[in-house]
């Protein structure tokens, strides 16, 4: 059995101070909190929300894309792209990453949105919204997470350079691979794709966000490695309050459809639950086999689970609309994050005997 590598301090390097902050932890009672503010704020000021979601250029809502510039934008900035260099040290971990993050996890959701939604939900969900449903989940499947698995590999005791140029790999095959991907599942779906709007919101919500934040990266480390730290620190509450302000507007939009039927969002849950579940396990059960350390192993495994839902929901908003079910599909995965992926730390941290086990 290989011995776990001695970790580098490249987060630190690459100033990600990896901890759970209190807004982190309780993350799903905050989208929670959303959920209701929403929900009055549509009863009482209707006519509000529907100026906003108005607001479109290109079918791509302007409220919505500057307050996802604002969640995305503070986290490609923590990156560094040049962490790539390290993927050859840890060639089997990024392999079985790659594997689950752009093969297994999306079709794995397509697979269960079809059976859930379309079958063993369909007689409990809105007819005219299943496709929508269904949207959603392969959107949310589509990009692994950027930002909040720092926080999950730092508290499994994850090395750091794996993590850190895992990531930056994600982030670039991102570019290039989204589109054609969600394209492509939910053409299997039999659900039309806009392209037009499906490549604008690549545009808007990956490559100018990336090239912006590279940019300005590269800018404030020219200054000294302090201005990035002081810079991240004070975009922080910036980027959680365009979450919560966006969560708010789909909720305003969603209200009535929620109260009409409040199972559907415990419904969601369901496929999403399971797949994280299984994605995870999957990934951390190749890398035992294939004999990588534990530290590699436990952030490949929150890797290949975790979704960057920020992205989806953005570019569920831009192709479906703010009242739609793919919107609504994208935000149930923000609800379920933190306690899910928390729980699959506690069992990659309680299973080490287990895996380092001959």
């Amino acid at each position: 059995m290989n011995k776990p590598v001695q970790q580098q301090d490249s987060i630190v390097k690459s100033n990600i101070k990896p901890k759970i902050g209190p807004f982190e932890k309780n993350l799903t009672w905050w989208v929670l909190g959303c959920i209701v503010v929403g929900i009055l704020l549509g009863k009482i000021l209707p006519n509000f929300f529907q100026t906003i979601g108005g607001l479109k250029l290109a079918e791509v809502n302007l409220p919505v894309a500057l307050l996802i510039w604002l969640m995305i934008i503070p986290m490609l900035l923590k990156v560094d792209f040049t962490a790539m260099k390290e993927v050859l040290a840890h060639g089997k971990g990024i392999g079985v990453t790659l594997f689950i993050n752009w093969l297994v996890k999306p079709l794995s959701m397509a697979l269960l949105a079809w059976l859930f939604i379309r079958h063993l939900y369909s007689d409990l969900l809105p007819v005219e919204q299943l496709d929508s449903y269904v949207a959603g989940l392969v959107l949310l499947a589509a990009a692994p997470c950027t930002a909040m698995v720092f926080v999950w590999s730092n508290l499994c005791g994850g090395d750091a350079k794996f993590t850190l140029s895992q990531v930056a790999l994600n982030d670039a095959i991102m570019l290039f691979a989204f589109a054609p991907i969600v394209a492509l599942l939910l053409g299997l779906s039999s659900i039309m794709v806009p392209w037009n709007t499906l490549f604008l919101s690549v545009l808007l919500f990956i490559v100018v966000p990336v090239v912006f934040s590279q940019l300005l990266r590269q800018y404030l480390l020219s200054k000294r490695a302090q201005v990035l730290d002081d810079v991240l620190k004070r975009l922080h509450p910036i980027s959680l309050t365009a979450l919560l302000a966006t969560l708010v507007l789909l909720f305003g939009f969603q209200g009535q459809q929620i109260l009409n039927q409040p199972i559907i969002i415990g419904l969601l849950a369901v496929p999403i639950i399971i797949q994280t579940y299984f994605n995870s396990m999957l990934a951390y059960w190749l890398n035992k086999k294939l004999k990588v350390a534990h530290c590699v192993a436990g952030p490949s495994a929150l890797i290949g689970a975790s979704n960057f839902f920020e992205l989806a929901v953005a570019t569920a908003i831009a192709l479906f609309g703010f009242n739609s079910g793919a919107a609504l599909a994208t935000v149930v995965g923000v609800l379920i994050e933190v306690p899910v992926m928390l729980s699959v730390v506690a069992i990659v941290n309680r299973s080490r005997n287990w895996y380092e086990a001959d």
